[in-house]
Parts: C-alpha cells; structure tokens; sequence
C-alpha cells in the first residue's frame, strides 16, 4: 500500500533501463523518497483518479508532478496528458513529458493538451541524470501550485 501523503513524484516509464536511470538521479539527488513508478498509461490514469488498485487513494492527494513517457503500452503518454488535462479534478497537476521521442507532431500535441514542460531524454546519462535532477528540484522543492 502506498502512504499517500508522500507521492510526490510519478514517475510513468514503461522501458526498465530508462525507469531505473530516472530512479538513480533521482536518489543520487535525495529526491527519490516520494516518488512511485507506474510502467503504462492505464495504470497512471488508475492512480491518478484512483481506481482499480489506487481506489485507497484521494484524488486530492496527486503527486506535485508526473514525469510521462508519451510511448507506452496499454494507453499511450498523450491519452493519459489528454485525459488529466481534461478533468477539473486534475487539470493542475503538472506534467513533464520525459521522452526519446523529438518528432515535432509530438511535441506539438503535447502542448495542445496542456503539458507543462516537454524534455527530450539525452543520450548521455550525465546529461539525463542532471535534467532529472534539475526536474525533480523544480517541480517537487521550488514550484509553488495554487492551493486547492
């Protein structure tokens, strides 16, 4: 069971090896404590508005950000973007597309549905370690949101 008061991170990362290097820079910058990882779409939307597995949960209580993949199985990074924009109960929270993919049409549709922050991973795992860094302290220590 996850203690709900301290997600603050979701991370949505179907590929291990990119889950694990995002969860390292993660933990090497003290950042990794409140983070919980989903490996699809179905199962960010199920935590995000509770259901399924999740329906312990409080939609009130959503993580401060949600790194997303947009290229998953099940329900693809644009569904689950199209969907939390959508909906009063989640429009707010912030969403930072973390992902290989720099085609245009992309990154395009990610900001039609409202993404906050579109981020291409690096190649390098100095490069990416430091973009996660520098993600997670934004959006976890120094964004102030709206208060609900």
């Amino acid at each position: 069971m996850i203690d709900r008061d301290l997600i603050e991170i979701l991370l949505v990362e179907d590929n291990p090896a990119d889950a694990e290097l995002t969860l390292h820079a993660l933990r090497r910058n003290h950042l990794s404590n409140r983070i919980y990882h989903v490996e699809d779409g179905a199962a960010a939307l199920d935590f995000l508005f509770c259901a399924n597995g999740y329906a312990h949960r409080r939609i009130q209580d959503a993580p401060k950000v949600v790194l997303l993949d947009l290229k998953m199985p099940l329900i693809d990074g644009l569904e689950v973007l199209r969907r939390v924009k959508s909906d009063p109960r989640t429009r707010d929270i912030p969403i930072v597309v973390l992902t290989s993919s720099n085609e245009e049409r992309d990154v395009v549709e990610s900001h039609r549905l409202g993404v906050n922050s579109y981020i291409v991973k690096p190649v390098d795992f100095e490069r990416f370690s430091e973009a996660v860094r520098q993600i997670g302290l934004y959006w976890a220590l120094l964004n102030r949101p709206p208060q609900s």
